[in-house]
């Protein structure tokens, strides 16, 4: 019997016996794993990891607790009580929390030099964010315990996070420390994450934000940079931000809100992009030859709906109803689609859900229920009023509506990669949502958003030799259920080159102050700043068919002087053509002119010609 005993403990309750005696004389003390680096695309980091050290106790192997905690807490300038508390606790080890985490190295040295058996130092990472306010709210932030609580660092919080290793030592019943062999388990950092964003174009995006909250003092700004090809976000940001190193000091509003994900209101005319290539997909009016007459005002079922110019644009064809966002041609647009045509549209552009971008706190705005719109609520949803959107809802379906149709989903994370290795354990596809409109009304809208450029209302978004197309927006805001007249949200659409583009970029200021209100005044420069600067980080080619800018100054249209130096007289009559000709001097050859070739003056104004 004694034998079946011994043999039924030594094959079948060994391991169990073994794990027993283990948790008896074995104890570890915690090696925390470093988290995942972020980068951005081209492998600049993000966010990374710097080293602490924090404090355990085993209270067994501390002889005078009084002492100890007495010492510890002068140091750590936390209460006695609470300090022996730890120090005495019926535990294998106790973590000293939240005071002992993450100590300056002047506090770690001077309990180093204690000496105290039963006190550890032991290594922990802290998570660092180089470029403090930049990207922080689609970063996120981190809490004590290195657990994502927002952003990136959230949502792909399972493969940051590492796993923990530890120093195993053995000890005697009294918790004294024998002199045997350690076992050291190392710790496995987390995954490392690679977003899409270019940290050169994010620079510029902060910067030109920084810019707006300096000289227009808004509530809030926001920027949206995406590869309308692809989905792609490359920069993205919006103000107020935070340090992500120092969370704790802002509001749970400012650190918990990102705004270009987050925040939904009335788009304005920017929204008229969507309603334009419905339109178009429709076949409801010809752009270049139906015509519409604004007498700056339209009336629906008994409302009065307003154009932005006192007196209206007159008649004009529906390209010029788009360059001069003339709301009721817009008006006219949503009720030629009809309700039903028009949301069918909306809806499948992505608005009224959300795009599903892989970043937490996402919202999907509001749309009218189908079933309560009346004429009235279809007239002001077609310039984007009464309707509430969030700008990635916006950059991602203007995406669509300039890049062939298709309806792409957005997103942030590019690569997963395993540290140690380096190998690229995951790469991010796009993801094609669905096709929303052909590409000959894709190629209508992008021609018709050229000319609002060129011609039309968003002329301070224009780059010479650069195709650019755009679409301005000057929204009022809702305050205490009705629209204000003297805040609004000013906006602007952009996207180059106009023929075939790269990049989309859209800009949103929140009540700013100290500007004229209107979106292609304060926030058209900006997108124009941004592609000036992708310009140059891509290497994007100039291009000679691009529209030449009309410059018009109080309803004076200005044009490019032509040069006709060095030209005989009856060459320059006909160049200048139009123009009042003085002269001065004899002879049949121009040597100089005034105004110069190449500027900019009154279209049929003077010029005077000295003759040789």
């Amino acid at each position: 019997m004694v034998i079946i005993k011994v043999f039924y403990i030594q094959v079948f309750s060994y391991n169990k016996l073994k794990d027993l005696s283990d948790d008896l004389y074995s104890r570890k003390l915690p090696l925390a794993a470093d988290r995942g680096q972020i980068l951005d695309r081209n492998g600049k980091v993000l966010a990374t990891n710097i080293t602490t050290t924090s404090l355990v106790v085993v209270p067994r192997q501390i002889e005078d607790k009084e002492k100890v905690a007495k010492d510890l807490a002068e140091i750590l300038g936390v209460d006695y009580e609470d300090m022996y508390k730890h120090v005495s606790k019926q535990t294998s080890i106790e973590r000293v929390h939240p005071e002992g985490r993450q100590l300056s190295y002047e506090i770690a040295e001077k309990i180093e030099s204690l000496n105290y058996d039963g006190v550890y130092l032991l290594k922990e990472s802290k998570r660092y964010y180089p470029y403090k306010e930049l990207l922080s709210h689609t970063l996120g932030y981190v809490g004590i315990d290195n657990q994502g609580l927002s952003g990136i660092e959230l949502e792909y919080d399972n493969y940051l996070t590492g796993e923990d290793g530890s120093i195993k030592y053995f000890s005697d019943g009294k918790g004294n420390r024998l002199k045997t062999s350690e076992v050291y388990e190392a710790p496995t950092p987390g995954v490392t994450v690679q977003l899409t964003i270019d940290l050169d174009l994010q620079l510029a995006v902060e910067n030109e934000l920084d810019n707006i909250m300096s000289k227009y003092t808004p509530e809030n700004a926001l920027i949206v940079v995406q590869n309308p090809k692809t989905g792609e976000i490359l920069a993205m940001g919006s103000r107020p931000a935070f340090d992500s190193n120092n969370y704790k000091k802002y509001s749970v509003d400012v650190i918990n809100r990102n705004l270009p994900i987050w925040k939904t209101y009335e788009p304005g005319s920017t929204f008229k992009i969507i309603t334009l290539a419905a339109s178009l997909e429709e076949k409801t009016i010809d752009l270049f030859n139906d015509t519409f007459t604004d007498p700056g005002a339209i009336t629906v079922e008994g409302a009065t709906l307003h154009c932005w110019k006192a007196g209206g644009h007159g008649t004009q064809t529906y390209l010029q109803v788009v360059e001069n966002s003339c709301n009721p041609g817009f008006v006219n647009l949503g009720l030629k689609l009809g309700t039903n045509k028009l949301m069918k549209y909306i809806k499948t552009f992505g608005f009224g859900t959300k795009t599903g971008i892989d970043l937490n706190g996402e919202t999907s705005g509001i749309l009218f229920k189908e079933a309560d719109m009346g004429l009235v609520e279809t007239a002001t949803t077609a310039f984007g009023q009464g309707i509430s959107v969030t700008p990635i809802q916006q950059t991602t379906a203007v995406s669509a509506a300039i890049n062939g149709g298709k309806l792409y989903k957005p997103y942030i994370v590019k690569s997963l990669i395993e540290t140690n290795t380096n190998t690229v354990l995951d790469v991010t596809s796009p993801t094609l949502v669905r096709n929303v409109i052909s590409e000959e009304t894709s190629s209508l809208v992008r021609y018709a958003l050229e000319n609002v450029v060129a011609n039309g209302s968003g002329k301070n978004a224009y780059i010479e030799n650069y195709r650019i197309g755009g679409k301005t927006g000057t929204a009022q805001k809702v305050i205490n259920g009705t629209y204000s007249a003297s805040s609004y949200i000013l906006s602007f659409m952009g996207f180059l080159p106009a023929d075939d583009p790269e990049l989309v970029v859209y800009v949103a200021i929140d009540g700013p102050h100290n500007v004229v209100q209107y979106g292609g005044t304060a926030s058209a420069p900006v997108a124009k700043n941004i592609m000036k600067t992708a310009i140059n980080l891509y290497n994007i080619e100039p291009s000679k068919e691009g529209m030449p800018r009309e410059y018009t100054w109080l309803d004076q249209k200005y044009v490019i002087l032509p040069d006709v130096t060095g030209k005989s007289l009856e060459e320059a009559k006909k160049i200048l053509k139009g123009f009042k000709l003085t002269y001065s001097g004899t002879g049949d050859k121009i040597f100089y002119q005034t105004p110069k070739g190449g500027t900019y003056v009154k279209e049929n104004g003077t010029v005077m010609l000295m003759l040789s």
